[in-house]
């Protein structure tokens, strides 16, 4: 199954998704900060994530309730894989060293990383 990549906006709509793990329109609405975007555009936005199948939903009455059909993870998997293929040359190590370069990562976090990924096994 290909996964596409979201939009910003699509983005802070899914997290308030898998969030609330099943909400209507107006409990989406909610999440959003002040100044909260028009009704309409935050549905034409779940619209498209329906047309991507990251969401579907039911409907209760004239009213749709939205669930997520992709995971978090599964997103994030896909979005880490991308974000290292296309800015790093396909290494971790690259975008974990530059996450150091930048102070982004301490070397204790490093440290700290490496210690509970050998400790999983």
């Amino acid at each position: 199954m290909h996964i596409s990549q979201l939009t910003k906006a699509e983005e802070q709509v899914m997290q308030y998704l898998w969030d609330l793990k099943k909400a209507f329109l107006k409990d989406i609405l909610e999440q959003f900060p002040e100044p909260k975007p028009h009704t309409n555009t935050v549905s034409t936005i779940l619209k498209v994530l329906k047309d991507k199948e990251f969401v579907d939903y039911e409907v209760f009455g004239r009213q749709h309730q939205y669930f997520p059909l992709i995971s978090k993870e599964k997103y994030s998997g896909k979005s880490m894989k991308s974000l290292v293929k296309n800015y790093f040359e396909g290494s971790y190590t690259n975008a974990v060293s530059f996450l150091v370069e930048k102070n982004e990562m301490s070397v204790d976090d490093l440290e700290m990383l490496l210690n509970e990924l050998k400790n999983k096994d």
